[in-house]
């Protein structure tokens, strides 16, 4: 007779959740987030620490209660560098996996590709890396730098006499998206700054290029025609090789300063940094910024590589995307709860004006209309211990422009 009600009891049940009804008590208890990062491939340097900074920001919520008293359930992939699988790995993590929002993508050509996969799908994103604008979408909130939080400020510090009054510029990037439209913001801008043409040369390798003894050789030519700074937006791997040749050949900071975009901390974890010493890289955020909200950031990331014994958890240090990505999920924490729900219309409705007190040193807002962080600029040098000191800064966080005014027909599109 038990047996026989319990049947009952079961078969109601089944019913009822394939109706598409559940009683509160028997809805699902966590909250889906998906992690999109590379963990193998060329991007796998950069982009790993930002799948484990996520996971960390997961536990701590959860051991805080959560979202909306239910826990954050992660659903790691690997989209392995490749642009097309980047697509791939969206849908399942959106139409079958069916998480709340993902956190992930580096590469400018991996975001795009997953574009058109959150717009069908109205999925959220939050994209973690400064990029080169010219894009506004209602489906992706930006935690990184848009080209005036990054770019623009480090070549006005290279041709001011405090960044060395730099004549003459190397324009050196991997091949794609990311550096061919920062390339000709910034070539828009120099022209503005009345550099001719014949005083910049723009080159670009592939993703994985490894060989980079003849165009070092040719940065060393090309600046004997004047004072001469190296604005790098090399991506990926390629950055191991370019540092290692920079100091073979002997090309020292005072001779020709190399800014990189896309170099911190996690990267120069791969070379002798000896060799590199005053070289600079522009962020938003740097390890060696002293405040409490980072040294307890720092703590915490150390204390999480130390349990979880993650590779060389010994030498694990922070970084700019790693910071965008933890205001990045509690920014969306806090939008969820203000919400009272996950749906991702109203969360997005809720995300403009979100506050997070960040690492970086400031109270971080999002932009109420244009889905962008405000955010401070950091100039750094690079020192022996791989760390960078900060050699310049803005006074506060600064509103993201991502509709460059150095490009025509941008005057009216810094909104949604």
């Amino acid at each position: 007779m038990k047996r026989r009600l319990v049947l009952k009891q079961l078969t109601a049940v089944s019913f009822l959740a394939l109706s598409g009804w559940m009683p509160q008590a028997l809805a699902a208890d966590t909250i889906k987030v998906g992690i999109l990062h590379s963990l193998s491939g060329t991007m796998a340097i950069s982009e790993t620490s930002l799948k484990d900074v996520a996971l960390m920001t997961i536990e701590e919520i959860n051991a805080n209660g959560g979202v909306l008293g239910k826990k954050l359930e992660p659903v790691v992939v690997d989209p392995a560098s490749n642009w097309p699988l980047f697509a791939e790995k969206a849908r399942q993590l959106l139409a079958q996996d069916k998480v709340s929002v993902v956190f992930g993508a580096w590469t400018s050509v991996s975001r795009k590709s997953v574009l058109p996969v959150f717009k069908e799908l109205n999925g959220l994103l939050f994209y973690p890396v400064q990029y080169e604008g010219e894009e506004l979408e209602k489906n992706v909130f930006y935690t990184g730098a848009a080209p005036n939080q990054q770019a623009i400020p480090a070549v006005e510090y290279l041709m001011s006499e405090d960044g060395g009054g730099a004549k003459r510029f190397v324009l050196l990037g991997t091949d794609y998206v990311y550096p061919r439209t920062t390339n000709k913001i910034l070539r828009a801008f120099l022209h503005s700054k009345g550099v001719k043409d014949s005083d910049i040369d723009e080159v670009y390798t592939p993703f994985g290029h490894s060989d980079y003894q003849t165009i070092v050789a040719n940065i060393k030519k090309f600046s004997t025609g004047g004072r001469t700074a190296v604005i790098s937006t090399i991506n990926g791997d390629s950055n191991v090789p370019f540092y290692k040749e920079l100091g073979n050949a002997g090309l020292k900071a005072t001779d020709v300063p190399v800014v990189a975009f896309s170099v911190g901390e996690e990267e120069l974890r791969g070379v002798d940094a000896k060799p590199l010493v005053g070289h600079l890289a522009a962020w938003n955020y740097f390890q060696s910024i002293k405040n409490p909200v980072n040294t307890a950031f720092i703590d915490k990331w150390k204390a999480y590589a130390k349990a979880r014994n993650l590779p060389n958890a010994s030498t694990v240090v922070t970084n700019d995307p790693m910071e965008a990505t933890y205001i990045g999920i509690h920014m969306w924490k806090q939008a969820v709860e203000q919400a009272k729900t996950t749906d991702v219309d109203k969360v997005i409705d809720a995300m403009g004006g979100q506050t997070f007190t960040a690492p970086d040193g400031f109270t971080i807002q999002m932009d109420k209309t244009n889905h962008h962080l405000h955010k401070p600029v950091y100039i750094g040098e690079i020192n022996a211990d791989g760390q960078f000191d900060v050699v310049w800064k803005t006074k506060g966080p600064i509103r993201a422009q991502p509709w460059s005014p150095y490009i025509a027909g941008n005057e009216n599109k810094q909104g949604l």
